[in-house]
C-alpha cells in the first residue's frame, strides 16, 4: 500500500451547450391535458341551446285534409304530448303516431317536432325515439329563426321584409 498516491480524477474539457430538447415531460403534460378533456367533454355536452319559436295560434283556419296533413309533435312545459294539437297519453304516443304513420307512402313518413321552451328536453328526446320507433324516416325541428338571417342567399330585414336590392357596380 503505498500512502502518497492520489486518485487522477477526469475533467471534461469544455464543450458546446447541449441543444437537446427533453420532450418527455411535454409529452406528460400533453397526455395529462387529453385525459382532462376526455374526463370533461361530456360533461359539457348536457345542455342543448334550442331556440323554440312563439307561436301564433289563428283560431278560423279550417284543418287540412286528413291525408295531406303533416304530422306534428308538441311538448309542452309539463311534458305532456299533443300530435297536431291533439294531447295524447305517453303510453298512447307510439301506438297512435305508428297508425298515422302506417296510413302514408313511405317517403312521406315525416314528423316534425316543436317544444316549449321550458319543456324538458328528456321527453324531447324520448318523443323523437319514439317517432323513430314508429317507423318515421325523416325527423324535423320546427324552430325560429334569428332576425337577419340569410335564408338561400336572401337576406332579411327584422320586421321581416327584404332589404333594398344591392346598387348596380360602377365601371
Amino acid at each position: 500500500m503505498s500512502r502518497g498516491h492520489k486518485q487522477r480524477q477526469w475533467v471534461k474539457p469544455a464543450s458546446a451547450p447541449n441543444s437537446e430538447i427533453n420532450v418527455t415531460p411535454l409529452v406528460d403534460v400533453v397526455l395529462v391535458l387529453l385525459i382532462i378533456f376526455m374526463v370533461v367533454t361530456p360533461l359539457l355536452e348536457k345542455d342543448i341551446l334550442v331556440r323554440v319559436p312563439e307561436t301564433e295560434v289563428e283560431e278560423n283556419q279550417p284543418p287540412p285534409e286528413p291525408d295531406d296533413q303533416q304530422i306534428v309533435v308538441q311538448v309542452d312545459k309539463a311534458g305532456a304530448y299533443s300530435i297536431n294539437t291533439e294531447q295524447i297519453p305517453a303510453s298512447d304516443y307510439v301506438a297512435r303516431l305508428k297508425r298515422m304513420l302506417n296510413a302514408k307512402k313511405p317517403d312521406e313518413k315525416v314528423v316534425f317536432f316543436m317544444a316549449d321552451d321550458a319543456a324538458n328536453y328528456g321527453k324531447l328526446v324520448v318523443a323523437l325515439d319514439g317517432a323513430r320507433a314508429a317507423g318515421a324516416k325523416i325527423l324535423g325541428m320546427a324552430t325560429e329563426l334569428p332576425q337577419n338571417a340569410v335564408i338561400q342567399g336572401t337576406q332579411t330585414t327584422p320586421d321581416g321584409a327584404p332589404p333594398a336590392p344591392p346598387a348596380p357596380p360602377t365601371p
